[in-house]
């Protein structure tokens, strides 16, 4: 009740105070409304004011009360009807004067605001409230006479829905008051929640009416549920009554989350509560200093006016003593005890919220008054008469409340304006209960939201240590299921809110860098995604290497078939003169031995990171190497034939034949070096980057250019090796003791069987794998040539030197 009192005595201080001359305004009067009897002096003006100081009816009814609020809207009813019709009760007397009033500030809840509006509204009397939130009074069609100063549950519900996305709580209980008040907050809350990702576990109403069963029954359901972060959107009422059944059941644990009707609430700030409500997190309205307050409030006693019962029931309640004869125990009042000895929420000044408001509220009515009485100060309207009593009208002063007239800074340095709908502008301070070191729960800011701030920037903390709930330094949990963390997704799980989900990995090539990620995003084209999932990492560049394992062994029989071939040439220089090396036609096994050392040696081209250098050196010295290997070859086998078909046989090799083989060797090679040159010329192979072939890796690769231009080097290389191999099989009958032809035989089989193999196998291979496979070919296909040519002459060379004569060359079976 002291809170009512405490605004209500503000009132009377204002009107009876600082606006009671005529050299400001003119004389205003108070009108004591129904809901309480107050002292009323007669004036110019009259100004109303309703407030709740009982929270039930009485029965019988107490005398002077009958018009008490009690916060309910049949008696708001009869209070508004009674101030427009002037049906004053006071103490002891009856005033006279005009009863009909200019503006009313009040109420104090937002259901009987509707209700006062809905009367006042027609006679166009102006609403000043000082306590009504509901967004639902923004509304200027239904209620375009209505102006407060506290700012709109719009933004307050937004706030809260900010403030628990910025704690991380996202699985919250939701209960709130079955009124206009706490519906709309509530409706507007969730709203916002489902904007910013948070989820309500549940959403319950109660009313002070409730039975004790249905109020059980909610604390029930807040016991038994998951969530333990509660938004409380409550009137006083309601929560005294949800606190005591708390208490009954010993819900503890919650994170309290409140809304500004009883975060500041001193009666609820005490130990018989501390164990719910310590830790408490609420949007507040400002704090203000109303300069000269206390001293006016130290000054009421009973004896100011002994017929008042208003003030001999704060008195009693304030002293904990009785007027009257009472039960034994009962402390006597004696109307001498001292205000200023006492600590109460009364004499307390330091938290003047709601009380700050009504001092706005009680300016805003003397400016829009102030404004309309400046009609002769100035100008051409210096001699017209001012508008007074007889013929002023409240419809005058509702349109002075705009912006363009109601607009002023108070001593504090606060500035009081209403917008378009009628609202003040939203600022709000963030309070925790916290403990001081006496032990009694103090409100502690600890940060602010203002709504008129750029979005993302309205809610700010001032660095200021929180407490928790159960007085806990550790931030509590809320949440429906456990973070995701980085490298996995949320998926929604079927029936559940969005905020209960399940944990699914990223996919190969995709990534989530951050907790509770609800989509995995791919990585760039270059890029793959680590172990973890949780970052994008350069994709690893495959290419055959010298130092991996398969590039090493690959380059050690590259360099053992060369080492080999240089020794083959070595001892076929060694016995040059001898009838087996001049049979071979020794010029010709040297440049055979030559074009294959280059095609042992142009494997290695096809190793290490390509280049644009590599990628054309590597085909064309295969090309042409492997045509000087062909035509050495094909030269030697259409040697063969000439030397066993001529009609000397004493002449192995007509000397006429030396021409045209080198003629042949060179004419056949030029063709390969023209048909590679086109090829560099038109389009030559370069280095790509593969990524279609494997998502996870790069293959480095040489692109081929133009496919054409290798396949029409591969085919010219197979069309002598075909060459070949018919003229050495035509002479493979040639007498067994010259066996040049038959070698040529085989090692051609062997060539044509490793070039036919390497084309499907070089297609399907893989990466790295297809230049393997060519180098394999490569090799293969010259270790071919070499032994089946070269070792046997080398073992009669070298083992059977007795075999080495023209006599055993010339034989036959």
């Amino acid at each position: 009740m002291s809170d009512s009192v405490h605004v209500m005595l503000l009132l009377l201080l204002l009107f009876m105070g600082t606006y009671g001359t005529e050299e400001d305004t003119a004389q205003c009067k108070m009108l004591g409304s129904p809901e309480f009897p107050l002292l009323s002096k007669k004036g110019d003006f009259t100004i109303g004011g309703t407030f709740s100081i009982h929270s039930q009816i009485s029965k019988p009814p107490v005398k002077e009360l009958l018009f008490d609020t009690c916060g309910s809207t049949l008696p708001s009813t009869r209070a508004v009807m009674g101030a427009m019709n002037g049906h004053e009760r006071t103490v002891g007397k009856t005033c006279s004067g005009q009863s009909s009033v200019h503006a009313i500030i009040g109420a104090s809840e937002s259901s009987s605001t509707i209700v006062m509006l809905q009367i006042l509204g027609i006679f166009q009397i102006p609403v000043i409230s000082h306590f009504a939130t509901c967004a639902c009074l923004s509304n200027r069609k239904d209620y375009p006479s209505f102006f407060r100063t506290i700012p709109s549950d719009y933004y307050q519900s937004r706030a809260l829905a900010k403030l628990v996305k910025h704690f991380g709580w996202t699985w919250v209980g939701a209960i709130r008051s079955d009124n206009d008040y706490g519906n709309d907050g509530m409706a507007t809350f969730i709203r916002a929640a489902n904007q910013e990702g948070v989820c309500v576990e549940y959403s319950e109403a109660i009313s002070r009416t409730d039975s004790s069963e249905e109020v059980a029954r909610v604390v029930r359901l807040i016991r038994s549920s998951s969530a333990r972060v509660l938004v409380a959107f409550l009137a006083q009422s309601e929560l005294d009554i949800l606190l005591e059944e708390a208490l009954n059941q010993n819900l503890t644990g919650l994170q309290w989350v409140g809304s500004e009707s009883w975060i500041t609430a001193g009666h609820l700030a005490n130990r018989r509560y501390s164990g719910i409500l310590s830790g408490s997190l609420g949007f507040t309205i400002r704090k203000a200093k109303i300069s000269g307050l206390r001293d006016f409030l130290l000054q009421v006693n009973p004896s100011q006016d002994p017929q008042n019962n208003l003030l001999r029931e704060f008195w009693e309640a304030a002293f904990e003593c009785k007027f009257q004869s009472s039960a034994l125990g009962q402390t006597q009042c004696t109307g001498s005890e001292r205000l200023q000895d006492i600590n109460n929420t009364f004499t307390d000044v330091s938290q003047l919220r709601i009380s700050n408001c009504v001092y706005k509220a009680v300016y805003a009515v003397a400016h829009a008054i102030h404004n309309i009485l400046k009609c002769g100060q100035s100008g051409d309207r210096m001699n017209q008469t001012c508008i007074w009593e007889e013929n002023f009208e409240a419809k005058q002063v509702k349109g002075h409340f705009h912006e363009l007239y109601v607009n002023f800074t108070l001593q504090s340095g606060e500035r009081v304006y209403f917008d378009g709908n009628g609202d003040p502008a939203a600022v709000y301070d963030l309070v925790n209960w916290q403990r001081n070191q006496a032990g009694d729960t103090v409100f502690v800011t600890v940060g602010n939201y203002n709504a008129s701030e750029p979005n993302g920037k309205e809610f700010t903390m001032n660095g200021i240590n929180i407490t928790w709930a159960a007085e806990s330094l550790e931030r509590p949990q809320s949440v429906c299921s456990e973070s995701c963390l980085p490298g996995f997704r949320q998926a929604a799980i079927k029936g559940k809110p969005i905020c209960c989900f399940s944990c699914i990995a990223c996919a190969a090539g995709e990534i989530s860098n951050s907790s509770n990620s609800a989509e995995c995003s791919r990585c760039p084209l270059e890029y793959w995604s680590n172990d973890d999932r949780s970052q994008c990492v350069p994709k690893v560049i495959e290419f055959l290497s010298f130092g991996e394992t398969m590039g090493v062994l690959l380059t050690i029989f590259s360099l053992f078939g060369a080492g080999l071939t240089l020794v083959v040439s070595c001892v076929f220089f060694r016995f040059r003169h001898t009838p087996l090396v001049k049979a071979s036609n020794s010029e010709l096994s040297f440049l055979l031995l030559f074009s294959l050392s280059l095609c042992f040696l142009c494997s290695l081209t096809f190793m290490g990171q390509p280049t644009n250098w590599s990628c054309m050196l590597r085909h064309t010295t295969f090309g042409i190497a492997f045509a000087l290997c062909m035509s050495c070859i094909l030269a030697k086998t259409i040697a063969v034939v000439i030397a066993f078909k001529a009609k000397r046989p004493a002449n192995t090799v007509p000397q006429c034949s030396a021409p045209l083989q080198r003629t042949s060797v060179l004419s056949c090679t030029l063709m390969q070096v023209l048909v590679c040159s086109l090829w560099l010329t038109l389009a030559p192979p370069y280095p790509n980057k593969n990524t279609a072939h494997a998502t996870e890796r790069i293959i480095l690769e040489c692109d081929l250019g133009s496919p054409v231009g290798f396949w029409a080097v591969l085919g010219y290389i197979g069309l002598l090796a075909g060459l070949c191999f018919m003229l050495a099989f035509l002479a493979r009958k040639l007498p067994d003791n010259f066996n040049e032809a038959k070698f040529i035989t085989f090692s051609m089989l062997i060539f044509c069987a490793v070039w036919i193999t390497f084309i499907p196998a070089y297609v399907s291979s893989p990466g790295k794998f297809t230049v393997a496979v060519e180098i394999f070919a490569i090799l293969s296909s010259s270790f071919g040539l070499l032994f089946c040519i070269f070792i046997p002459k080398c073992y009669i060379l070298l083992l059977k030197p007795e075999r080495n004569t023209k006599k055993h060359m010339m034989g036959r079976n």
